[in-house]
This record gives C-alpha cells, sequence and structure tokens, in this order.
C-alpha cells in the first residue's frame, strides 16, 4: 500500500501527515481508503510574522526550517508523493509570489498556493467524505482566515473566506493572553463587519453547523474540561461556546489553567476562535455544530494526489 504525505502550511502550524493509501486506482475515496501514519504539527505562528502586509524574511526562515524538518521526516516513509499546500498566510501578503519562490528554492519543495476558495472546497471534500450532508454550513477556523461552505446535497456552493482567523484576531485585538471584555467585544465586532460584506449572508443559514480545524477541536477540548467529561465531545451549541466564553470573562485564571490542559498550544487563540463560533451561530440561526474528524489536508489528498 502506498504512502503519501501532506504538508499543510497554515498561519498558525505547519503539519506533516503521512496516509498510508490502500488502492490509489480508485475513482472515489472515503475515509476508510486511507489511514493517517503519522500526524506531526510544528506551532510555527507564521501570521505573527506578517508586517504591513508583507511576510517577512524571518518568517520566511522559520517556514523554510520547518519545512526541511517535515521532508526529511517524510523520507522514512517511501512516500509516492509529498506535496506542500500554503493558506491564507501566504496567499494574503503583499509579498506572496516572493515569499513563496524563496521558500520553494531553499527546500526544494514546491507548494501548492490554494485559493479561497479551492481551501473551502478541499475542505468540504475532506469533511464529507465519512458523512452526508444534505443542509448544513462548513466552517474553518484557520489561523489567518475563516472558510464558509454553504452545503446542499453533499455538494458545496458559495465558498467564501473571511479575512480574520483566530491568530489574526489576537494578534491584532489581544495585549495579553486572553483577551479581555472590551477586546472580546471588538474581535466580535470586525467578524461581523466582515459577515456583512457578504453578497448574500443569508445563504449560510442553517440549523447544523459543520466545522473543521484546529480552533473548532480547541473550543471541544475546552468544553470537555469545563464538564469533566471523559470524552470528547462530537457536538457543540451555541449555549456551549457562550459559557465557555462566560467562564473566560467571570474567571480567567481558572479559565487559563483549564486551557492550558485542554490545548496548552492553542491557549492564545482559543478565546478568539470561540468568538468567531459565537457570532456564526447567531449570525446563521444554528442550533448545533458538528465537529468533522477532517478536513482540507484529507480534501486535498483526494482531489489534488489521488484523483
Amino acid at each position: 500500500m502506498p504512502n503519501y504525505g501532506v504538508i499543510d502550511l497554515g498561519s498558525n502550524s505547519i503539519r506533516l501527515v503521512i496516509y498510508e493509501v490502500k488502492d490509489d486506482r480508485r475513482e472515489t475515496y472515503t475515509n476508510k481508503d486511507f489511514k493517517s501514519l503519522i500526524n506531526d504539527k510544528v506551532m510555527a505562528g507564521l501570521s505573527a510574522y506578517v508586517v504591513d502586509g508583507a511576510f517577512t524574511q524571518a518568517g520566511i526562515d522559520r517556514a523554510v526550517n520547518v519545512l526541511k524538518g517535515h521532508a526529511k521526516r517524510s523520507r522514512y516513509f517511501d512516500c509516492k508523493k509529498l506535496e506542500v499546500f500554503a493558506t491564507a498566510v501566504l496567499r494574503n501578503a503583499s509579498n506572496c509570489n516572493q515569499a513563496v519562490a524563496e521558500i520553494e528554492e531553499r527546500t526544494g519543495l514546491p507548494i501548492s498556493l490554494l485559493s479561497a476558495q479551492d481551501e473551502a472546497h478541499l475542505g468540504f471534500v475532506g469533511a464529507t467524505c465519512d458523512r452526508s450532508v444534505v443542509h448544513g454550513t462548513l466552517v474553518d477556523i484557520g489561523g489567518g482566515s475563516t472558510e464558509l461552505t454553504r452545503i446542499e446535497d453533499d455538494r458545496d456552493f458559495d465558498n467564501v473566506s473571511l479575512g480574520q482567523g483566530s491568530l489574526s484576531s489576537f494578534a491584532r485585538y489581544v495585549r495579553a493572553i486572553l483577551p479581555a471584555d472590551p477586546e472580546m467585544r471588538a474581535i466580535e465586532r470586525a467578524l461581523r463587519d466582515h459577515l456583512d460584506k457578504l453578497p448574500h449572508p443569508e445563504a449560510y443559514r442553517a440549523d447544523t453547523l459543520y466545522g473543521i480545524g484546529g480552533s473548532t477541536r480547541a473550543a471541544a477540548k475546552m468544553l470537555q474540561q469545563a464538564t469533566g467529561s471523559a470524552t470528547r465531545p462530537k457536538t457543540m451549541t451555541r449555549d456551549d461556546i457562550h459559557a465557555i466564553l462566560k467562564w473566560c470573562r467571570i474567571d480567567p485564571d481558572a479559565f487559563a489553567h483549564a486551557a492550558l490542559k485542554a490545548s496548552a498550544e492553542r491557549v492564545h487563540t482559543l478565546v478568539p476562535g470561540c468568538i468567531i463560533l459565537h457570532a456564526l451561530f447567531d449570525a446563521f440561526g444554528a442550533q448545533r455544530l458538528e465537529i468533522c474528524k477532517y478536513g482540507v489536508r484529507e480534501g486535498y489528498l483526494i482531489e489534488r494526489m489521488l484523483l
């Protein structure tokens, strides 16, 4: 069975996943057709290396070092293919082409720069590889952007990207580690401004949101800490998110200790991610959030590497 390597160069983390594929000659794929052998994440925080809209030399150096390490590890798995894709942190940089060219030259790894529509679509492909969705809205809260996709009868429509994610919200609005109440309100206002600019925001109204990405998983881990549950929840409600944010407001010290247990590497982006989720619940009239196991990386594997 062949191995395929995917490196996700994101705004918050750079992650290498090696997949073992049962049969790479199929015409369609589900989650049962592959499994991950390793999932190696480095919290590079590349959004912090964007200054005045440009990706800095220090950011390029950081990306190069992490990518070289991932490439070295991938060689132990004799991958049939190893590919790198990048999202908002490079896509939105004013010096995007220059930064991508230097990273490619120094690592020897070609980079597939995903458009906002590509990222949202591939998130849909991954999220639905283990389920069928009749109607809903897919939400992918990344470090530098938030992707929205309307799903109808297992097809995706109206793929858009909002230029605000959990890490960029933290970098722009938060002075310490946890946001104070005025900073929380500022993050929410900014997200609502992005939503107001959508040509047809009503298209995303749905009872159920489907969440992918690290921010959604971090929120689920925090809810697990709050409830003392032995297992991580697979669904969340608006009230669950509201309770997490309320806890941060009324007892930030206890919240911080719990957040370190839940997701230490995301302690600074956890609350901004929850604020974005809360605003999306309200804007789209949603009743529940289904937390998806698969996302953009699996969508990239299926549609860009296997099909």
